[in-house]
C-alpha cells in the first residue's frame, strides 16, 4: 500500500510503498477514505512523543470501511463504515472498566503507538471496544473532521468543563480544536470570546458563532489579553480553553477566568514547553479548577453525533482544505507555521 513515512524525527517525509497491514486477533483493518491532518502529527514527527517507533506512518483522525477483521471480532463485519477515537482503550484495565478509555493503561493510538492512517489501509487494535458506526448520511470527510479535534473539544466543554447555557467561555487559539469549541459552545447556549493571532482564524470563529473576538497581536502586552476577556465577560469566563498548547496561551486561559472558573488544557504542551508558569496564587485565591482533556471515549460518540444529526453543529463546515496523500508530506512539515485555518482533510 501507499503510505506517508519517515525514518527519523524531523527528517525527510515521503510517500512510499509498504506492506499491507493484517488484523490482530482483536483488531480490524480499515480502508482509509479520509483522514485529518493534525498538529499532533507534527509533534510526533518532531520526536515529542515517546511511543513512536521508527520508521513510522503518522495519522490518527480517520474514517473508512472495514476490510478485514481478527478472529475475536464479532460485533463488526467487512464493509461497515466506521471511525474511532484516537485513544483506543483495551477494555479490561481499571480505567476502561469505569468508562475512562481515554486514559487506558494499555491504550492503542493509531499514528503514535502503531502505524497510522496516512496510508491506504490502517490496522486498529481493540476493535470491539472502540469502533464507532458512521451514520448513513455522514460523509467520510465529515467523519474525519470529527477527528481528534472536534471530539476533543466536545469532551473538553461538556464532560470536563461542564459548560452550561448562558455561561461565558474563552477559547484561546482558533485552529481546528478552537473552532470546534466555538461551534459546540454556541450549540450548548453559551457565549464565546475567541482569541487568536490571525484575522482569518478570527473570521472563522465569528462564522462559527463567537460573540467577541480578540486579535492578540493588537495588545502591547500579551498578558493584557486575559484582562480584555475578563472585561468582555463581566468579571471572567466560567470556562476557558487553551486550544493551542503554548505556555502563553495556557497562562492567559487561566487568567481569563472569573472566580471559581474552570480552565481546560486541550492543546499539547510538550518538550521544553511542558512546564508553564501557572499563576497558582490566582488558582488558590479564586478557587479555580485546572483540568486536562485527552480525547474522548467511544461510548460518548452518540451524544456528539446526535448534536450533529440535529443540525446544532456542522463539523464539515470546518474543513477548509482537502489534499491528497502525495501532498501530505509538505503539509505536515508546514504545520508549525499555521498557514492554513480550520481543518485539513486528506482523501486517500
Amino acid at each position: 500500500m501507499r503510505a506517508v513515512t519517515y525514518a527519523e524525527f524531523g527528517g525527510p517525509i515521503e510517500v512510499t510503498t509498504v506492506p499491507d497491514p493484517t488484523p490482530s486477533p482483536h483488531g480490524v483493518v480499515i480502508k482509509v477514505e479520509a483522514t485529518g491532518l493534525c498538529r499532533s502529527d507534527w509533534h510526533g514527527w518532531m520526536g515529542h512523543d515517546p511511543d513512536i517507533v521508527l520508521p513510522h506512518v503518522p495519522g490518527h483522525e480517520l474514517a473508512g470501511a472495514i476490510v478485514a477483521r481478527g478472529a475475536q471480532v464479532s460485533s463488526w463485519k467487512e464493509g461497515d463504515p466506521v471511525t474511532l477515537p484516537f485513544v483506543c482503550g483495551c477494555g479490561t484495565c481499571p480505567q476502561c472498566r469505569r468508562g475512562d478509555q481515554q486514559v487506558c493503561d494499555h491504550q492503542f493510538q493509531p499514528g503514535f503507538t502503531g502505524w497510522g492512517s496516512f496510508a491506504e489501509y490502517v490496522a486498529v487494535d481493540y476493535a470491539e471496544h472502540n469502533l464507532v458506526a458512521l451514520p448513513a448520511e455522514m460523509s467520510y470527510a465529515s467523519a474525519a473532521a470529527l477527528g481528534c479535534r472536534f471530539v476533543t473539544a466536545f469532551r473538553a466543554l461538556v464532560d470536563q468543563g461542564r459548560l452550561k447555557p448562558g455561561e461565558w467561555v474563552a477559547v484561546h487559539g482558533c485552529g481546528g480544536v478552537g473552532l470546534s469549541a466555538v461551534m459546540i459552545a454556541r450549540a450548548l447556549g453559551a457565549r464565546v470570546v475567541a482569541v487568536d493571532l490571525g484575522e482569518r482564524a478570527l473570521e472563522l470563529a465569528r462564522a462559527c458563532g463567537a460573540d467577541h473576538t480578540l486579535d492578540a497581536r493588537t495588545f502591547r502586552e500579551r498578558s493584557a489579553v486575559a484582562a480584555a476577556v475578563r472585561e468582555l465577560t463581566g468579571g471572567g469566563a466560567a470556562v476557558s480553553l487553551d486550544a493551542l498548547g503554548h505556555p502563553e496561551t495556557c497562562v492567559n486561559s487561566v487568567l481569563s477566568l472569573g472566580k471559581r472558573g474552570r480552565h481546560v488544557q486541550v492543546g499539547l504542551l510538550l518538550a521544553e514547553q511542558s512546564r508553564p508558569e501557572i499563576p497558582m496564587d490566582r488558582v488558590v485565591a479564586w478557587e479555580l479548577e485546572l483540568l486536562g482533556s485527552h480525547g474522548i471515549q467511544a461510548h460518548r460518540y452518540p451524544a456528539l453525533l446526535a448534536m450533529v444529526e440535529s443540525g446544532g453543529v456542522d463539523p464539515a463546515a470546518l474543513v477548509q482544505r482537502t489534499i491528497t496523500l502525495e501532498e501530505t508530506p509538505r503539509a505536515l512539515v508546514g504545520m508549525d507555521r499555521f498557514e492554513h485555518q480550520g481543518i485539513t482533510v486528506i482523501t486517500v
